[in-house]
C-alpha cells in the first residue's frame, strides 16, 4: 500500500498526514486514524499503514509538537483537548463523519477525549499501551485519587533533564542510558528487541519539540515530595492528572468495539513503571520517598481496566488482549500479529 505524506489546513492549524488514500477513492469500507504518542509521530505508523485490511483508507496525523505539523503550542490546561480537537478539526476537514482510531500511549488520551466529546465521531477503537485515564505520575487507586493536593510528582518537572538535552540536541548516540536511542530501546520496546528501521523510529522521536510550550512543559515548585507540581503548558502537564482525566469514556458505550493491547513488560505505561516517581521512590531509584502510605506507585494499568470494566456495565464491549514478552509498542514488536487484531477488530 503507498504511503502518501501531504499537509491538510485545518481551521485550527495546518497538519502533516501520512495517507494511504488522498483522494478517498479506494476505501469504500472506511477509515482510521491512527494517533501517535508522546515523544514521536506518525512516522511510528509508516510500516502498519502498509499493513491495513484492504478496502480501508489509513490516516496518521502528526500532533502539535511533533513530525511537520504545525507546531502551535500546547495549553495543558485543557489536558488532551487541544490534540482531540486537532484531530476533529483535521475530520472536518477531511469531511469523514465517523471513523476507527487507534491511539498509541499518550495517543490513546486523545482518541478517548475525541470520543468523550464527539462519541458521534468515533467507531471501532484500539488502545495500544494505553496512558492512564488518570494521565501519568501522582495518583494512589483505581479511582485515580491524588496523592497530593497539588498534584506533585507529575507534569513537566517530573520528565528528565537530560532527556530533554538530548533530544534537543539531536543526540543519535546510545553513548549514555538518557540518550533517545537508550531510551527508545530500553524503554519503547521490550529490551533486546531489535528493529530494522530503528534509525527511522529515532527519527520520529527527534522530531519532538523542545521547550515549555511542547515537550516536556513547565513546572511550578512544591513543598510536597519530589518538589515539583505541573505547570500550565506543554505536553507533560497536559498528562498530568491535575488536567487530564479519561475517566468519561466510561459513559459513552455507543462508540467502539473497543481493542486494548498491552504488552505484559511494558516499562512505561505498567502499574510498576519505571517512570513513575512513585515506584522509583519505592526502589531507592529516588531520594527522600514519603512512603506508599503517601506516595504509592500508580496503578496504571488497573485504573485503565476498572475504567473499562465501567465502560462494559453501561454497555460498551471492550476485549483485553495482553501480550506476553511485549513491551510499549505492540505495533513495532510483533507487527504481524498486530496487523491481525487490528484487521479482526476492523472487518467483523
Amino acid at each position: 500500500m503507498t504511503v502518501t505524506e501531504h499537509l491538510i489546513q485545518t481551521d485550527r492549524l495546518r497538519i502533516h498526514v501520512r495517507d494511504t488514500d488522498p483522494d478517498g477513492e479506494n476505501s469504500p469500507n472506511g477509515t482510521i486514524l491512527l494517533i501517535h504518542g508522546n515523544c514521536s509521530s506518525s512516522l511510528f505508523f509508516q510500516r502498519l499503514l502498509d499493513q491495513l485490511p484492504e478496502g480501508w483508507r489509513g490516516i496518521a496525523p502528526d500532533l502539535r509538537g511533533y513530525g511537520d505539523t504545525e507546531p502551535l503550542p500546547i495549553d495543558a490546561t485543557r489536558g488532551m483537548r487541544d490534540f482531540s480537537d486537532d484531530v476533529a478539526s483535521l475530520l472536518d476537514a477531511l469531511a469523514l463523519d465517523r471513523v476507527a482510531l487507534l491511539g498509541h500511549s499518550a495517543g490513546a488520551g486523545v482518541v478517548m477525549q475525541l470520543a468523550i466529546d464527539h462519541p458521534e465521531r468515533v467507531a471501532q477503537v484500539v488502545l495500544e499501551a494505553p496512558a492512564s485515564p488518570y494521565g501519568f505520575g501522582g495518583t494512589r487507586d483505581t479511582e485515580g485519587t491524588a496523592d497530593w493536593p497539588d498534584f506533585a510528582g507529575s507534569g513537566g518537572g517530573a520528565v528528565n533533564a537530560e532527556y530533554v538535552a538530548a533530544i534537543a540536541a539531536g543526540d543519535r548516540t546510545a553513548d549514555n542510558a538518557h540518550s533517545p536511542l537508550s531510551v527508545f530501546r530500553a524503554f519503547y520496546v521490550a529490551p533486546g528487541t531489535e528493529l530494522a528501521d530503528e534509525e527511522m523510529l529515532l527519527d520520529s522521536v527527534l522530531s519532538t519539540k523542545i521547550g515549555e510550550a511542547h515537550y516536556p512543559g513547565n513546572l511550578t515548585t512544591s513543598e510536597n515530595w519530589p518538589g515539583v507540581a505541573p505547570g500550565t503548558t506543554g505536553i507533560n502537564n497536559a498528562l498530568s492528572p491535575k488536567y487530564y482525566d479519561m475517566s468519561g469514556f466510561a459513559t459513552v458505550p455507543q462508540v467502539g468495539p473497543v481493542v486494548w493491547v498491552h504488552g505484559d513488560v511494558d516499562a512505561i505505561i505498567s502499574d510498576t513503571s519505571m517512570l513513575d516517581l512513585g515506584h522509583l521512590g519505592a526502589i531507592g531509584a529516588i531520594p527522600g520517598w514519603p512512603g506508599a502510605e503517601v506516595f504509592p506507585a500508580q496503578p496504571m494499568v488497573s485504573q485503565m481496566r476498572a475504567v473499562l470494566d465501567r465502560f462494559a456495565a453501561a454497555g460498551g464491549t471492550y476485549r483485553e488482549v495482553k501480550l506476553a514478552g511485549i513491551g510499549h509498542s505492540p505495533h513495532l514488536e510483533v507487527p504481524e500479529q498486530f496487523a491481525q487484531i487490528l484487521a479482526d477488530l476492523l472487518t467483523a
